[in-house]
């Protein structure tokens, strides 16, 4: 019996020293094929997502929204967060430290404003498009309008207008009214609104019976009429400038969106919805 559980005891040991050089020899030749799946693993991962805040003009909301979808399928990296507003709030809010990487402007001083406080470089901003100021009525409206004299009319007893102060829209439609020499006559008619697209709304709801917006605000909507263009020799052009804010920081990507709203086809997109291309 004792020759025999030396036997058994032998027997033991050798299987086990038999297991464990098996196992000491594993992972040396599992190694490299570890090592090639990290590679791999890295190579694949996806990118750290990068978000842009783009501060815009609000009549820019239509045509924005299509080109965000485009850009995004196409840079799966890339998020834009849209921050819409009257273009003299924006430049406030970029003025007081608000964080935006471009900023589009319907008026070309709201640009130049910041440019001038050295927020924006010249070289990083260039007139992108270019709107036209409409007077529009309800759908149903039965008034006569046909130009600003019609809106001294009795029948027409309000007549909706952005903050001259802070949106271009209203600061071109008290230029067109001043230069009609009927602002002061007009004057308590008025009601304002925040931005260009409150006042579209005011009109739609009935709450006003005219108002000025862009051409490219009154195509977006079928519960306005165009009532008549203004003789755009009688405001200063609606040009909309772009530009890169100087403290970005993500100057790379704001390089790159901004070269891309200046390719042809997201001019044929801004076209689309209604603004022209300056030459």
């Amino acid at each position: 019996m004792s020759l025999g559980m030396a036997l058994v005891l032998a027997g033991c040991g050798a299987g086990s020293d038999s297991a464990d050089s098996s196992t000491a020899v594993e992972p040396v030749s599992s190694a490299p094929a570890t090592s090639g799946e990290s590679n791999s693993a890295g190579n694949t991962e996806p990118q750290e997502t990068v978000e842009l805040t783009i501060s815009a003009a609000a009549s820019l909301t239509d045509a924005m929204k299509e080109i965000e979808t485009g850009y995004e399928l196409a840079h799966p990296s890339m998020e834009l967060n849209f921050n819409f507003g009257a273009s003299g709030a924006l430049q406030q809010q970029i003025e007081q430290g608000a964080p935006a990487d471009i900023f589009i402007s319907a008026a070309a001083k709201n640009m130049n404003a910041l440019v001038d406080e050295n927020l924006i470089t010249a070289a990083d901003q260039k007139n992108l498009l270019q709107n036209s100021l409409v007077a529009i009525v309800p759908a149903g409206s039965e008034h006569a309008v046909s130009s600003e004299q019609d809106l001294t009319a009795d029948t027409v007893k309000t007549v909706a207008i952005g903050i001259p102060e802070s949106v271009p829209a209203g600061t071109y439609a008290k230029e067109a009214l001043t230069n009609a020499n009927l602002w002061g006559q007009l004057e308590s008619k008025l009601v304002q609104g925040k931005d260009v697209r409150q006042v579209l709304q005011y009109v739609e709801t009935g709450n006003a019976d005219a108002g000025f917006v862009y051409k490219t605000d009154a195509l977006t909507s079928d519960q306005v009429k165009i009532a008549f263009e203004v003789d755009k020799n009688s405001y200063t052009p609606a040009n909309y400038p772009v530009g890169i804010i100087e403290g970005t920081k993500h100057r790379t990507e704001a390089e790159q969106f901004y070269a891309y709203l200046q390719t042809p086809e997201v001019l044929d997109v801004f076209a689309k919805y209604g603004f022209t291309i300056p030459e």
